[in-house]
């Protein structure tokens, strides 16, 4: 059955596709159309929908597997679907297996690494915490996306970014040893669980209603407040620094943190929470993407275009 990772240039075709996301438009002159997002197992693709019906924006749901007939070009380096019809499909007869991407490691290969993690951290104080948080999340840390479309969109795409991140911390622990371990690694595996409020989930690419209204950062520590509360630990200074680095580790005001980090160790999170997110932003957008060619511009890299080289 072909994929979205098997389409090229000038394809037509009908193909049975999750509607990721839908946001109306209208023409200059006034004509209604859709922006789409569209999924398989195999990947992502952008598509438009122009002078589009109502009874064809009611087929186009959200979250809902539809036949979606298209035709494949190129835009910007990239390949969009410019839709011509989208058509029910008996949502009983859908394996969404077929239409959610997963990360490459399994769902049990993540628990054990991140397991690992945890029991790694010698201070009580901080492995009560870290602990306390993965029980309060439970087995949504291991389904949910890190993103809902830039970095780690996928199953698991959470847990993946977290073990991204917990090893790079530990290549650069053992560079700069005044680094407080148990900090950073703790900060590292809690940072990111508001996002199993803040994201709709594997099929849905919209937020919720509190991840809209409050965010991941601010979800996250409210649960840390509370976690510490319950195992006593509300007032030590293990619990305020931890604190700190969920509530810092975006950097800076304009990108959602409210404050800045004043730790050493949050000043690290920040840093390699980039670099995982930015490399496997790369990572994906090279992989349709053939030697010699651009990327398309890449909003979370400052819409930039990258080079693929060419093989020898």
């Amino acid at each position: 059955m072909t994929k979205i990772k098997d389409l090229k240039e000038k394809d037509r075709m009908t193909l049975n596709l999750l509607i990721k996301s839908n946001v109306k438009g209208v023409t200059q002159k006034g004509a209604p159309y859709l922006n789409l997002v569209l999924q398989d197992s195999s990947g992502v693709i952008d598509g438009k929908f122009w002078d589009v019906r109502p009874e064809e924006m009611a087929c186009a749901e959200t979250g809902k597997v539809a036949a979606v007939t298209f035709e494949v070009l190129e835009y910007n380096h990239n390949l969009q679907l410019r839709v011509n019809r989208v058509t029910p499909v008996d949502q009983d007869t859908v394996d969404m297996s077929e239409y959610v991407m997963s990360s490459a490691k399994s769902t049990r290969e993540l628990q054990k690494m991140i397991n690992g993690y945890v029991s790694s951290v010698s201070s009580l104080k901080y492995r009560m915490l870290v602990q306390g948080m993965f029980d309060k999340v439970g087995k949504k840390f291991y389904e949910y996306p890190a993103a809902s479309r830039i970095h780690h969109n996928y199953m698991g795409g959470l847990a993946e970014h977290t073990l991204g991140m917990a090893a790079l911390a530990e290549q650069i622990i053992s560079l700069y040893p005044q680094l407080n371990r148990d900090l950073l690694i703790s900060g590292v595996l809690i940072h990111d669980m508001g996002k199993t409020a803040e994201l709709g989930g594997l099929i849905s690419a919209d937020y919720t209603t509190e991840g809209r209204l409050t965010g991941h950062i601010s979800i996250c520590h409210g649960w840390l407040m509370e976690v510490a509360a319950e195992k006593g630990l509300a007032d030590t200074e293990e619990a305020v620094l931890l604190r700190h680095m969920v509530l810092s580790h975006h950097g800076k005001y304009e990108f959602g943190s409210p404050v800045l980090p004043l730790l050493q160790e949050a000043e690290i999170l920040n840093m390699i929470d980039n670099i995982d997110a930015r490399m496997n932003t790369l990572r994906q957008a090279f992989e349709t993407v053939k030697p010699g060619q651009w990327t398309s511009k890449l909003f979370a890299l400052e819409n930039r275009q990258f080079y693929k080289p060419k093989e020898d």
